[in-house]
């Protein structure tokens, strides 16, 4: 059924315009409809696509299904070398468990049932120092390492204390300048000399080890021009309990005392273990590559002189793949709302404008951004290495998650912040720019009158919903942005983010009303006046 969709939506279109909406638009937005929405997420969310994680030959087939309809459209490349595709380079370093050893005097243990390497490359051979969390935070005046010399030697640290706060400590509590005012372990470490990193785990963290051991042998992908020398280039190594008992057996005469420390993260003061103690770490690493694409178009304007800048339009069109672990015999990230949802707008948002009979005056931009998911990989990457000229770009507008509705009859509490059939979230579009702002609520009030939520338009947001999508590395580099959203739902994140939960009536509106905002903005004759800074609170 998908691949016949497949053929329908490239030889000929899946949809038919709607009756014009009651309000009319500046635009073509009746151009969208549920029914072409429901058409193309029915692709992009379809088990056929395995989850669109990044990367993936799901999401693979994505791009290919999105710059084969941008074509038909019209669309001018705006990717590499006259593609649509921006190619980012992938990179993983997996463990060479052959060759990966630890080895306590003259004893060598087992890779995966004693230890395991998660970080850095080389052979070390070093007495050992315990530094409990192994933290520095001066405003606090904790210092993991106080009276202990751990220079040429192998710091013993508590798991889970490598990046992830001490005791009670907040983020809040990290000012300053990383390095000088904080370091975490890993940094502590490199900064204090040692020469490698071992992370230890009491028997009351069992599970934990049984969990860890077999998650940490799973490479893990990266672009390849995000990656720096620094802390993990250390060789970093984790023991199990069994390990961890060797290690401290004959140190403590309270044989309670680390299991405790560690557990409950309240550390002993740091110490060195006996001179008889030497490990040797040997951490060796296979280098793989691979690539990745966000898909980039652009329309161009019809004005002679604005047509040189742009308003961009995003959305993430990767999600997270396969699960391990089948729920109910499901084992695939369908992702429909997150954010095959906001990819779908962004295909609805392309087909009208391709087939308008006029275009707004400045340029469009679209683009779908990969590897969301794992960090904002897509965006951080374009605003590195753009297409187009960054301070061309007068405006961006995101769009991720507008598919889902909270009902009135719905009392669980996982959607009791899901928006309602006629609203939606709005992040940032006050936050740099007033006019934007002012812009954003005349077009909404002239057309559908959504009810705007402006409930987490907060710099101290708990939720940190602004650090969250693809518009903070826009707004990072000083063009305003509107984040459009429908907040968090029973299905976030989970293999039951599928098409039949959307609520395709509120997705048009939605979309609809971006595509008209995007108009107005395109229209203007000058850029939106940006004046106010962000807030502190999100520039960190």
């Amino acid at each position: 059924m998908r691949n016949a969709l497949w053929l329908a939506v490239v030889l000929g279109g899946v949809a038919a315009p709607a009756a014009v909406s009651a309000q009319r638009s500046k635009s073509n937005a009746e151009q969208i409809t549920a029914g072409q929405l429901r058409d193309y997420l029915t692709f992009v969310a379809s088990d056929e696509m395995e989850g669109r994680n990044t990367p993936s030959r799901g999401l693979d087939t994505t791009a290919l299904f999105i710059s084969t309809l941008l074509k038909r459209w019209g669309a001018t490349p705006a990717g590499d070398d006259g593609t649509f595709y921006q190619k980012i380079v992938l990179r993983r370093d997996s463990v060479d468990t052959a060759k990966s050893r630890l080895q306590l005097g003259e004893q060598a243990y087992a890779y995966g049932e004693d230890f395991v390497a998660s970080g850095g490359e080389g052979v070390v051979t070093a007495p050992l120092v315990y530094v409990g969390d192994g933290w520095m935070v001066k405003s606090k005046n904790i210092d993991a390492y106080k009276g202990i010399d751990a220079k040429g030697k192998i710091v013993v640290v508590n798991y889970g204390n490598g990046f992830s706060l001490p005791g009670n400590l907040t983020r809040a509590d990290l000012a300053g300048v990383p390095g000088t005012d904080w370091a975490n372990a890993r940094a502590y470490a490199q900064q204090k000399g040692a020469v490698g990193i071992l992370y230890v785990m009491p028997p009351s963290l069992q599970a934990d080890w049984d969990r860890m051991r077999l998650r940490e042998n799973l490479p893990r992908w990266s672009p390849e021009k995000f990656r720096t020398t620094g802390p993990s280039d250390l060789p970093v190594f984790t023991v199990g309990p069994k390990m961890t008992a060797t290690l401290f057996q004959g140190e403590t005469s309270d044989s309670t005392a680390i299991d405790k420390a560690i557990s409950d993260k309240t550390s002993l003061p740091a110490f060195d273990l006996s001179a008889g103690k030497k490990l040797t770490l040997t951490s060796v690493t296979k280098i793989e590559r691979t690539t990745t694409q966000n898909v980039v178009a652009v329309f161009e304007g019809s004005d002679p002189v604005l047509k040189n800048e742009y308003v961009a339009v995003g959305a993430h069109y990767d999600h997270l793949g396969v699960a391990t672990r089948p729920v109910n015999g499901d084992a695939i990230y369908n992702g429909a709302d997150d954010d095959g949802s906001g990819t779908t707008a962004l295909i609805g948002m392309a087909e009208a404008l391709g087939r308008a009979k006029r275009r707004p005056r400045r340029s469009t931009l679209f683009v779908w951004h990969c590897g969301e998911e794992k960090g904002l990989w897509g965006s951080q990457y374009f605003n590195m290495m753009p297409t187009v000229p960054i301070d061309h770009i007068v405006t961006q507008l995101n769009i991720d998650m507008i598919g889902r509705s909270r009902v009135a009859t719905d009392t669980k509490p996982a959607d009791k912040n899901l928006s309602e059939p006629d609203e939606v979230y709005v992040i940032g579009s006050k936050m740099m720019s007033s006019e934007l702002g002012a812009l954003s609520e005349k077009v909404n009030n002239g057309y559908l009158k959504l009810h705007f939520n402006y409930r987490y338009d907060d710099p101290k947001d708990p939720n940190r919903f602004f650090f969250r999508s693809d518009h903070f590395n826009y707004a990072q580099k000083g063009i305003p942005i509107i984040f459009y959203f429908d907040g968090v739902h029973e299905d976030y994140h989970q293999v039951s983010d599928e098409v039949s939960k959307i609520d395709f009536h509120k997705m048009e509106e939605v979309t609809r009303t971006v595509y008209e905002t995007l108009w107005s903005v395109s229209n203007l004759k000058k850029r939106p006046i940006i004046d106010k800074k962000l807030p502190a609170e999100l520039t960190r």
